[in-house]
């Protein structure tokens, strides 16, 4: 028995290694918020809140956070300040 191979001059979708590598910090800058994230709603500590606030602002201007997932940190940070959960 003898596997075939079909193959097909038909284009195949592609990724520029530009497009990978903005894909690669998007999910980087998407693991330290979110472990700054996790730290904050664990601790409530204000260096926790301070680290979160800082990754988040840093991860946006460098533009591997985009404007709607800055804002949910923002959102999550809004209501812990009105519970007063901070020490």
């Amino acid at each position: 028995m003898q596997a075939q191979h079909q193959s097909s001059s038909n284009p195949k979708a592609t990724t520029s290694p530009a497009e990978g590598m903005q894909a690669a910090r998007h999910l980087m800058a998407i693991r330290i918020v979110g472990t700054a994230l996790f730290d904050y709603q664990v601790r409530k500590t204000l260096d926790a809140r301070i680290r979160l606030e800082s990754v988040t602002t840093m991860a946006q201007l460098q533009g591997d956070l985009t404007a709607h997932e800055a804002a949910l940190v923002s959102q999550l940070l809004a209501t812990s300040t009105s519970t007063g959960s901070c020490q």
